[in-house]
């Protein structure tokens, strides 16, 4: 929340200690991240030790996405009234916790629910970290931590599967895959001490109500439409799956309607009014969804077809997910260095085409391939252009939408941006790995791939559509944070120095 500012001759020493933060929020970020994607090259090893199918291994990363981005835009709200720092040790404790209990599952059925309690943990913790950095950041300083997030956003999720292919070949004291889920033990802990430590105090506003019946609609919504998407493939997409989709639909609409009504009575909504009139965030928003439904699921669709349909280990399937990440960093440096401040939306429209190259290579790549002689230097060049078209985006797309938001609606719009991402990284799952296994089932690993490219092709083309909707440039750092319209109100015609 804003805090009044001072005078024109005054200025506000910055928190010493906000670095700390920035490492706190990063580590935090990166854990989600890690665990999202870290257990994609788990599935053999899940095969084998808890006897999980295609339909398991599907619910084990996708029912993590699931509950995390259904419980976003509460955990922002609760950030809100409870103060964000509370919530923020209070999520990374019950994220620490469950990863342990995810470590030590039994069957297939209990790591399956851990991973939703897991999911249910991230949401308490990851929408306090932007509110936390723009409550001890401001001005330039602001800027560049906005375009750290960025990179780190993106090379999080694809450096899973090589952490996790690393954890489960060398088998550290015959953990095997049950080390991806231990490894968070010592992060989170060391990241909950220098958070207790360093992370300022500051209360919520308790006057303020949570609206949980906005957000039970949204989780029932969520739950409606990723349910058949992960089921429908095994089950033959019966009636009640497309139902379930129609009726996930009218949930969203229904959340919507009850939005407004709990607006004009007065009380406060799960999301700020005002963030939805911004065509800024709500395009990107879409953007979001299209992209990283894309992103992740064919992400998975590669891992998958270097372990079943190459045979290799869990390990080289993770090295195989390196030019990808490789990829995105370069296209991320460059985005953020060069293109994004220069040429604004236009870095937006380069990415995508930069990644349909990627595919295209990519699918001729396969065509070309002599199955009895696979290396994954077969396929480098495609994925490494692939990467770094989706590093553009990313590193772009993120301070787009940032941009947008004032600070009254940083609780409500970190909420929503994360749990689009989440629910848009789940449905690409349940989407790319049924299209996948359609084909896999049968031996044909290659055309299970190909189709996989087709509808990434796809998604990318409609998220090439909708960037032209959004402003050519994101909005000024003045007008971001009222520092204008401060500076004039005050008569001085100069910008003030404040703490956000």
């Amino acid at each position: 929340m804003p805090t009044p500012s001072p005078t024109s001759d005054e200025t506000v020493e910055p928190y010493r200690w906000r670095w700390l933060i920035l490492a706190v929020m990063i580590t935090a970020e990166i854990m989600d991240l890690l665990d999202a994607s870290i257990v994609n090259v788990a599935g053999p090893d899940l095969e084998r030790s808890l006897g999980a199918g295609p339909v398991g291994l599907q619910w084990v990363i996708g029912g993590y996405a699931l509950t995390l981005g259904a419980g976003l835009i509460l955990g922002g709200r609760l950030g809100d009234r409870h103060g964000r720092r509370r919530m923020f040790l209070i999520g990374l404790a019950a994220f620490t916790a469950s990863s342990l209990l995810c470590a030590i599952a039994p069957n297939i059925e209990s790591l399956i629910a851990f991973r939703l309690l897991q999911g249910t943990a991230g949401a308490m913790l990851l929408p306090q970290g932007l509110g936390l950095l723009r409550e001890n950041f401001s001005g330039p300083e602001l800027t560049k931590v906005f375009a750290i997030f960025g990179p780190v956003l993106g090379l999080g999720g694809i450096v899973g599967p090589v952490l996790g292919g690393f954890l489960i070949e060398g088998d550290f004291f015959g953990l095997g895959w049950r080390s991806v889920f231990l490894i968070n033990l010592p992060i989170g802990i060391a990241a909950l001490i220098v958070a207790a430590r360093f992370v300022p105090k500051k209360a919520g506003d308790r006057t303020m109500r949570v609206d949980l019946t906005g957000a039970a609609l949204v989780v029932v919504s969520c739950a409606l439409l990723v349910l058949p998407l992960n089921q429908g493939q095994e089950d033959g997409w019966p009636l009640w799956t497309w139902l379930s989709m129609a009726a996930s639909v009218i949930g969203f609409a229904l959340f919507a309607l009850q939005q407004r009504r709990t607006t004009a009575a007065g009380r406060p909504p799960l999301v700020t009014p005002g963030l939805l009139r911004k065509k800024a965030f709500t395009v990107g928003l879409g953007g979001i969804a299209l992209f990283f439904s894309g992103l992740i699921g064919t992400q998975l669709v590669l891992t998958l077809y270097l372990q079943i349909g190459r045979n290799f280990t869990a390990g080289e399937a993770g090295l195989g997910n390196l030019p990808l990440a490789v990829g995105t960093a370069i296209g991320g440096a460059v985005s953020g260095a060069f293109l994004a401040d220069r040429i604004g939306r236009s870095v937006l429209q380069v990415g995508p085409l930069v990644q349909l190259a990627g595919a295209v290579l990519l699918w001729f790549e396969l065509d070309g391939l002599d199955t009895s002689s696979f290396s994954i230097w077969d396929i480098v060049p495609g994925t490494t252009v692939a990467g770094a078209g989706a590093g553009m985006v990313i590193a772009a797309l993120f301070g787009f939408i940032l941009a947008a938001v004032d600070d009254d609606e940083i609780g409500s719009a970190s909420g929503i941006l994360s749990a689009v991402q989440a629910v848009g990284g789940s449905i690409g799952v349940a989407v790319f790995g049924s299209v996948f296994f359609a084909r896999a089932k049968a031996g044909d690993f290659t055309t299970g791939f190909h189709h996989a490219l087709i509808v990434q092709a796809v998604l990318l083309v409609a998220f090439l559509a909708i960037t032209f909707l959004l402003p050519a440039k994101a909005r000024p750092e003045d007008e971001q944070h009222g520092i204008a319209t401060e500076a004039a109100a005050d008569g001085s015609g100069t910008k003030q120095h404040h703490t956000v």
